[in-house]
């Protein structure tokens, strides 16, 4: 089932929660000891700096797709005006929900990693933490930027594969859904 967004509200909301994952890093993780950072809560989970490096390969693959995405409608003789409403497509809507943590920070659904964008044992704890919030910043930027598009004609591919596309704004919501749920993830760990 879609669900219909106003845009401008939409971008705002998602531009808070960025903030939020942002505050987070710098007070609680990049201020931690790396050895706290590093130490796993048990043998099958993920240590708060590996929860970070698995999101940091995420972003990797999509904040520079979806700058391309913004910067080609934006360099384009007439980029579609942005919608005053943003409708999530079924799919999009269906993934971001899916991706969403509960209230209580843990996940609604459990899932598998791909094994590609498993992290690594051996990390530089504050190096992580640091790439982690640029990417946010360059996040926050692209929601600027996102202001002037329509957030439905911009189709990203996903990690799944170039077949299956969201539009922009199932794009961002899907990928600050995926963080939000690694950083609850991340605190509990580093705990």
């Amino acid at each position: 089932m879609s669900r219909k967004f106003e845009t401008p509200a939409l971008l705002n909301e998602l531009r808070q929660q960025v903030d939020v994952l942002l505050s987070t890093a710098r007070e609680k993780l990049l201020t931690a000891k790396e050895e706290d950072l590093l130490r796993q809560p048990a043998p099958d989970k993920w240590s708060a700096a590996q929860c970070l490096d698995h999101l940091n390969a995420y972003a990797r693959f999509y904040i520079p797709r979806i700058e391309k995405g913004i910067q080609g409608k934006l360099s384009g003789s007439l980029p579609p005006a942005p919608s005053p409403v943003f409708k999530s497509g079924w799919l999009g809507n269906y993934f971001t929900n899916m991706m969403r943590p509960k209230a209580d920070g843990h996940p609604g659904m459990k899932m598998q990693s791909p094994k590609w964008y498993r992290p690594l044992a051996d990390l530089d704890a504050k190096l992580v933490v640091n790439e982690f919030i640029d990417w946010q910043e360059r996040a926050k930027q692209l929601l600027e930027q996102a202001k002037l598009v329509n957030l439905e004609s911009i189709k990203i591919p996903t990690t799944l594969g170039s077949w299956l596309k969201f539009s922009l704004g199932d794009t961002f919501r899907f990928v600050i859904a995926h963080e939000q749920r690694h950083m609850a993830q991340a605190l509990r760990a580093k705990h």
